[in-house]
């Protein structure tokens, strides 16, 4: 595959990301309009999210690429479930072994299952696979393709942390967290779709994971979150703990479990590959 093709597909997929979301949230507002509430139109919205980001990248991988990208195919893993739910509980959990206190919002329960639907449906189980569909889908099998394993591990991880400073103000130093923070998560989504052959159990870990740590429910950070129905105030103002600007998926505990699980993929990986050389 050509590297003008590799470029171009690559916009390309990115393109359909943001042309999903926002058309996504337009649809969803004329429902709005007309007086379904705005719970449901955030479940509205997620699953046209998805459905419209999964036809349109694979009428760009079938009519404009003409390649057959198999990682998009729809194989779910157990094991891959198991460590979903578990990685985020376990980060979620030692936050709470930290000094801090719960901080309610004061939400009535339309309030809350406004925030809950959105993060849950959009934030959580849309996002999570939309962007695992375009960045460990289509760009990391074009990269695959034209170069090799590495380069589509490492380029589309960049990227991906890249995308997540794109209209943030933050410092230097949240800066460089995030980019840190982001591209090790890419890489354990990356070595996770690589293992499984789909990056639905990427897609699965990284929807989860969203839910989990940053779906409405239960916040974590230095200061209540006015979009957490409750927060857990951390103690603690330590840039490493708290994740500075970004939060706590830029902490280092955070960290410790990306690295963690890229490590339990990888020994996967290459305990395929040696029982299929035997």
């Amino acid at each position: 595959m050509k590297t003008n093709k590799v470029i171009i597909g690559s916009i390309a997929a990115i393109f359909v990301l943001v042309f999903s979301q926002i058309g996504a949230q337009l649809i969803a507002s004329v429902f709005y309009l007309t007086g379904i509430s705005i719970g449901i139109c955030n479940i509205i919205a997620g699953v046209i999210y998805i459905s419209l980001a999964y036809f349109l990248l694979n009428v760009l991988v079938r009519k404009f690429l003409k390649t057959d990208i198999r990682i998009l195919r729809i194989t779910v893993n157990v094991k891959w479930i198991i460590v979903a739910i578990a990685l985020p509980v376990i980060v979620k959990g030692i936050f709470l072994l930290l000094p801090g206190e719960f901080v309610s919002s004061g939400m009535d329960k339309n309030q809350i299952f406004t925030i809950l639907s959105a993060g849950i449906v959009f934030t959580g189980i849309a996002a999570g696979l939309v962007e695992e569909m375009v960045f460990r889908g289509v760009i990391m099998s074009l990269i695959r393709e034209r170069w090799s394993t590495k380069a589509a591990i490492l380029v589309p991880s960049v990227l991906f942390a890249s995308m997540h400073l794109i209209g943030m103000n933050f410092s230097v130093h949240s800066c460089i967290l995030v980019l840190a923070a982001g591209t090790m998560v890419g890489i354990m989504f990356s070595m996770i779709a690589i293992e499984s052959d789909s990056v639905w159990n990427s897609g699965i870990v990284h929807s989860i994971w969203n839910i989990i740590i940053i779906g409405g429910g239960l916040g974590i950070g230095e200061k209540a979150n006015e979009y957490s129905v409750m927060t857990y105030v951390l103690d603690s103002k330590s840039f490493a703990i708290t994740g500075g600007e970004f939060g706590i998926e830029a902490s280092v505990i955070a960290l410790i479990g990306y690295i963690v699980v890229t490590l339990i993929a990888f020994v996967m990986i290459k305990r395929r590959t040696e029982n299929s050389l035997n």
